[in-house]
């Protein structure tokens, strides 16, 4: 065997290897997802909001609707001027009755002066929490979240060695968009990547922490000077030893629509911030895309030169082209298939998502690809009206708000 076949060889084994992993990843998260939790302790919600999020009451009200007692629900804005605000104060008094949360506050923080907004409006929440609070649990204005949420997101935490649990969002597209299919089909495929692996990094819109842990490693002092808040506690938990545990049950629906022009922005923006907070990271996803995209096409190509120019080895040339290729179906089918169990009252919503991935998925990799590449250069983002830098992952500079 010559070192050309036993590259082709190598290849074949990665990715059968990482289709295997995925499988793994769907096997738990289904073994998982709908087991019943008891741990019970006292918890803050802290939900940053800025602007109108699409679905944003729908998200709000799923907060108050959690089956779990005397929980503190607050929600932060930078001024009473923000068009959440009056929103949020509705919303409260709507549910002022309710007797689950303990104690609903609508906060207003102020501008940032240097980190960014979001990470200005938790500390700002974080400063006033009460002795008696054990975990402190972080969620995103545009996440859509399940009853069972948040029973489901703190479970891991009575483990001592898990530092942080966190879910993930699912983009649920509310047009027919090519732009906001292929956001949903896109974001599937990092998904997939998440399951009871030392690998995992937290999503900032679901995540929870112990509060003993967020002051003993010092997150406080990280945040107030960082741009991302889950990149940068994902470090300090890796950093210290503990795990990031992914919790299948507390994938949350994210309602979206998308022009190119605003996937492009929003994907590069996801990326550059990676690169920034999680390079080894960012590196692997390059890797990982760009290893898709040559498989398969170079696979193909290999094949046509097989029965065109070297028609007696016609069937080995062929072999690398089907395993890619089935390879490559099957993850789409399979991370399909688990939204669709995860979500099961977006299944409709979903069901042209699932056409356009299993049959779209070479073109979702070479978006996938460009879109990573897009982010290997500049360090400059706007991220909810706001254009920063990012000069280092505890140096960020604001340059304009835009209003």
């Amino acid at each position: 065997m010559g070192w050309f076949e036993i590259i082709i060889a190598v290849l074949i084994v990665v990715e059968i290897a990482f289709t295997v992993q995925v499988y793994s990843n769907y096997h738990y998260a289904m073994k998982k997802y709908q087991r019943e939790r008891t741990f019970r302790p006292r918890c803050v919600v802290i939900v940053p909001c800025k602007g109108l999020d699409e679905a944003f009451e729908e998200n709000i009200r799923s907060f108050y609707e959690q089956a779990y007692s005397d929980f503190r629900l607050w929600f932060v804005v930078e001024n009473r001027e923000d068009p959440a605000y009056e929103i949020l104060l509705r919303l409260k008094a709507r549910h002022r009755n309710n007797p689950k949360a303990l104690d609903v506050r609508i906060l207003v923080s102020g501008p940032t002066a240097g980190c960014s907004q979001k990470l200005h409006n938790l500390l700002f929440a974080v400063r006033q929490i009460p002795d008696d609070v054990e975990v402190l649990v972080f969620a995103d204005s545009d996440a859509c979240v399940g009853s069972n949420w948040l029973s489901q997101l703190v479970a891991p935490l009575r483990r001592e060695g898990i530092g942080l649990a966190s879910g993930y969002r699912w983009f649920i597209p509310k047009d027919r968009h090519p732009a906001t299919l292929a956001l949903s089909a896109i974001n599937a495929k990092v998904c997939q990547l998440l399951g009871n692996t030392r690998f995992n990094l937290a999503w900032g819109g679901s995540m929870a922490v112990r509060r003993r842990d967020f002051e003993r490693l010092g997150i406080e002092h990280l945040w107030s000077r960082a741009l991302s808040d889950d990149l940068s506690i994902s470090r300090a938990i890796r950093r210290a030893g503990l795990r990031t545990r992914f919790v299948p049950a507390c994938m949350v629906a994210s309602y979206q629509s998308m022009t190119w022009g605003q996937l492009w922005e929003f994907a590069r923006r996801q990326f550059i911030i990676t690169r920034v907070y999680a390079p080894r990271l960012w590196l692997f996803g390059l890797i990982g895309a760009l290893f898709s995209v040559v498989g398969l096409w170079g696979s193909l190509a290999l094949t046509i030169w097989g029965w065109t120019v070297q028609a007696p080895y016609r069937l080995e040339y062929t072999i690398p082209f089907v395993v890619f290729l089935g390879c490559q179906f099957f993850r789409a089918v399979v991370r399909q298939r688990l939204a669709s169990r995860l979500l099961d009252k977006d299944k409709e919503a979903l069901r042209l998502v699932w056409w356009v991935d299993v049959l779209g998925f070479w073109a979702g990799g070479i978006i996938l690809a460009g879109m990573i590449l897009s982010s290997a250069f500049g360090r400059t983002i706007v991220w909810r009206q706001v254009c920063y830098r990012i000069h280092s992952p505890t140096k960020i500079e604001i340059l304009t708000k835009i209003q």
